[in-house]
């Protein structure tokens, strides 16, 4: 996987589209924080679509695309709280269990979101799918796409206005990574 091309794909287009996703960004922390982070994974979907959007066709992202999957709101809250739970037990064993669960979901089911976006799958189905996508091929590249993003997305959060521009610029990382990984099944399916 060459993830020279996905960072240069996500700089340019995070600088091409930049007051557009700090706003949106902005929105997706207020409404997280209004809510006590209860439309937090639901408005997060939201936003990937509106990056993904940005990605495949170009099109500019809007505030408003936030709100866009809305649809998604009970399966992802309950996904959510059940990650709570098993990491909460995790933690309750001990440390390590609770950082392990954590790592597991990092790692297989980073996807999930673009693919109930973008594939209009169901939750189960997404999470099986990304659990594919996460061990098909090097496992290295997941390593390397899981690790790109929670630390582009750790260096930003240590400063309030960093995240604002390293958040857009991790996820559209990630979505590019997604984008790659989906047509190479494509395209191993039609050949």
């Amino acid at each position: 996987m060459d993830f020279k091309k996905h960072f240069e794909t996500a700089w340019g287009l995070t600088l091409k589209f930049i007051v557009p996703l700090i706003l949106m960004t902005i929105v997706l922390f207020i409404v997280g924080f209004v809510t006590l982070g209860i439309l937090a994974p639901v408005a997060t979907a939201g936003y990937m679509q509106s990056l993904l959007l940005l990605l495949k066709e170009g099109r500019e992202p809007k505030v408003q695309d936030i709100f866009s999957e809305m649809r998604l709101f009970l399966p992802l809250l309950l996904f959510g709280f059940a990650i709570f739970i098993a990491t909460l037990i995790g933690f309750t064993l001990l440390v390590l269990p609770g950082i392990l669960v954590l790592l597991f979901i990092s790692f297989c089911c980073l996807y999930v979101l673009p693919l109930m976006t973008d594939k209009n799958m169901e939750l189960i189905e997404a999470v099986k799918e990304s659990y594919r996508l996460s061990v098909r091929g090097n496992i290295v590249d997941q390593v390397v796409t899981v690790i790109s993003f929670w630390g582009i997305t750790a260096i930003g959060s240590s400063v309030f206005i960093g995240w604002l521009f390293t958040q857009p610029l991790a996820t559209i990382i990630l979505l590019s990574v997604y984008t790659e990984k989906t047509s190479q099944i494509v395209q191993n399916s039609t050949s």
